[in-house]
């Protein structure tokens, strides 16, 4: 999809008007709308009232809405990002406008929403392309913190929170052992295997040790009326509850198969997360019924005798093997490509229904807002956008777009520079 500000029909344009209070009542008419949860109705309506939706079909009655037409159009719910560093890195470059990380190997108490900018020119970038929500993650530990989910809507991050603890993010130790001769390698990588593997194999008994401990915590607690709180601790409640799963990211075979051993022997609710090597051990996950948001479908073969499609096959083979498979939003600046990042799995596989829900339902159901986002039906957030093709269809421009009933710019970065260096003068 490609960004426009022209004008559209004086009848869309209402909706500016009519959304500019969530509490207006308005009925769209005449797209074709995509519930995303169930078969797309053509020339369909959507009600929707105090900023939810209320009723959805061919035919809706509702004599005290305002009517805004939207015929020849195509709706969507609003798109969803996960697993980004969106809103936390603006100039990877300029070490002042990253913010992904903090200081330790173990810091469950971190909350990555909390330092997103809401002035990020990134965020208006990705909104005029169709992504409604993002999940900022944290990064730089072994047991990094918490993500949280918000909306790309808001003056300050408190106001475009829509989920504070979506999951907990684990980033699993490597598995490889660097086999460089050591002549060759550089002075702070000059360890002999064997010190590699004692490395490794301490941090996976670290890991364990500290869910242990986690686990011994909650059990303490429990019935205690004395108790000293510890915030760390407190942190990992929601986990050994399995109130809040846990985001495993992992993209070696090795570590993936661990991953999984370790979520079963640890009773945690596991989602995988980057995972280039997922589709190698895609029946595993399925048995395990591991979720994977996959960050890969562009990533070159890792191997050899890989073909040169091997990763965007990958989503494909994934949902065959009956995994479910998320299309992750990626770097900040590449969440505006999510659309198209789904497209170019389903050219390879991946069914375009399910290439769509992986970028609206889906994600919802994993950070556990299912009940207000990813599709379009009765009682959900009206948070949805008009497009005039298909989602997967690059040629496709977003024409409005709500969030929670309310519309929202399409204005950004990308258009403001358009509309400037279009008029520049020409050289006779």
């Amino acid at each position: 999809m490609i960004y426009n500000l022209r004008s559209v029909s004086g009848t869309l344009a209402l909706w500016l008007m009519v959304t500019a209070a969530s509490a207006e009542t308005f009925l769209l008419t005449g797209a074709t709308v995509h519930p995303v949860s169930g078969p797309p109705i053509t020339n369909g309506q959507v009600l929707v009232r105090d900023g939810k939706i209320a009723a959805v079909g061919n035919t809706v009655s509702a004599a005290d809405a305002k009517s805004v037409s939207a015929a020849g159009l195509h709706l969507y719910p609003g798109l969803i990002a996960l697993n980004t560093d969106l809103g936390l890195v603006e100039i990877e470059a300029v070490r002042a406008t990253v913010d992904v990380r903090e200081s330790g190997e173990y810091t469950p108490d971190v909350s990555a929403w909390l330092a997103v900018n809401p002035d990020s020119e990134l965020l208006p970038v990705a909104r005029a392309n169709g992504v409604s929500h993002f999940e900022p993650v944290p990064q730089g530990a072994i047991v990094a913190g918490y993500s949280g989910l918000l909306a790309i809507n808001g003056w300050t991050t408190e106001q475009m929170v829509a989920r504070k603890s979506a999951a907990l993010h684990v980033y699993w130790p490597s598995a490889g052992l660097d086999t460089t001769p050591r002549r060759s390698r550089t002075p702070a990588r000059t360890k002999p295997l064997e010190e590699q593997d004692k490395e490794r194999k301490e941090k996976l008994r670290q890991l364990d040790d500290f869910f242990i401990e986690a686990r011994a915590y909650a059990k303490a607690k429990e019935g205690a009326k004395d108790f000293q709180v510890v915030p760390a601790w407190e942190a990992m409640l929601p986990v050994m509850r399995g109130e809040i799963p846990v985001t495993v990211h992992a993209d070696d075979v090795r570590q993936i198969r661990a991953a999984v051993a370790w979520a079963t022997t640890n009773n945690v609710k596991m989602i995988l997360a980057d995972g280039l090597d997922a589709w190698r051990v895609a029946d595993l996950l399925a048995t395990n019924k591991i979720p994977v948001i996959f960050n890969h479908v562009f990533s070159l073969p890792q191997r050899g005798e890989d073909n040169y499609d091997a990763q965007f096959r990958a989503a494909g083979i994934l949902n065959a093997a009956g995994v479910k498979v998320v299309i992750s939003g990626g770097g900040g600046s590449l969440v505006k490509n999510l659309p198209y990042t789904a497209a170019q799995a389903v050219a390879f596989g991946l069914p375009a229904d399910e290439a769509v829900k992986a970028i609206t339902l889906y994600p919802a159901q994993l950070a556990g807002v299912a009940d207000r986002l990813g599709s379009i039906e009765v009682g959900k957030d009206a948070t949805f956008f008009v497009s005039t093709g298909e989602v997967l269809d690059i040629r496709s421009t977003v024409k409005r777009m709500g969030i929670g009933g309310q519309e929202v710019s399409l204005e950004n970065r990308h258009t403001r520079l358009y509309e400037k260096y279009k008029s520049r003068p020409k050289n006779n």
